[in-house]
């Protein structure tokens, strides 16, 4: 499971898609070879038979073949998707006295997101560079996280929800988010492993957001 850089404990992340059932492929077993004292006619009554070995290798070879159909799909779905938060372009930054920068790409529609309310939201995370460190499209599911309560970095509870200036998101929008680091992870690396860290310390982050609903 993917871990996102998101929060500061673990968020709570949806489920993974599960790939739907696929109807199993049977093929004729062999449970003996026709006796070869039985009339010619008889023999040729006899339906087709596969030996068990070379039986299972078909079965092998034909799932692997099917297998790649719905992920390759899903797959190509979630880059398209990914590549076009990476390909925006920077809006104008509004700075809040926070120092959170945002802008609107597109305003939503929906309702904001209530205080200590779980939402859905995909997004791109990128540094200042725009070397992007985390995505939720990359992951093909969308975030849950609970809002407005700590559960987050401060300048996406913020930049979503709202406050200190900051409208807050509508459902349905785009908002591009520039975090200072007292506002992400402060003066301390973040998301190390064995001595590497994904975040270096004092790193400015980049998020582009799309808030899509309340958690159901």
């Amino acid at each position: 499971m993917a871990i996102s850089m998101l929060s500061l404990p673990k968020p709570t992340i949806l489920p993974s898609l599960r790939n739907p059932q696929r109807t199993p492929i049977f093929l004729p077993k062999c449970t003996s070879s026709p006796s070869t004292s039985l009339p010619e006619q008889t023999q040729q009554d006899h339906s087709p038979c596969i030996s068990h070995g070379r039986r299972r290798l078909i079965e092998v070879a034909m799932g692997l073949l099917a297998f790649p159909l719905f992920s390759v799909s899903e797959a190509n779905a979630t880059r398209i998707e990914y590549y076009a938060t990476v390909g925006e372009k920077l809006c104008d930054m509004n700075f809040a006295k926070s120092g959170l920068g945002f802008c609107d790409v597109l305003v939503g529609t929906g309702t904001q997101p209530p205080r200590g309310e779980l939402i859905n939201i995909h997004y791109t995370a990128r540094f200042a560079d725009g070397t992007v460190f985390d995505s939720s499209y990359k992951r093909g599911r969308p975030l849950t996280m609970r809002i407005g309560v700590g559960k987050v970095l401060p300048g996406l509870d913020q930049g979503i929800m709202g406050g200190g200036g900051v409208p807050p998101m509508l459902a349905g929008g785009k908002r591009k988010l520039m975090i200072p680091p007292l506002l992400a992870y402060g003066p301390e690396p973040a998301g190390c492993f064995s001595g590497d860290c994904n975040i270096p310390a004092n790193a400015t982050l980049l998020y582009d957001i799309l808030y899509l609903g309340l958690y159901k």
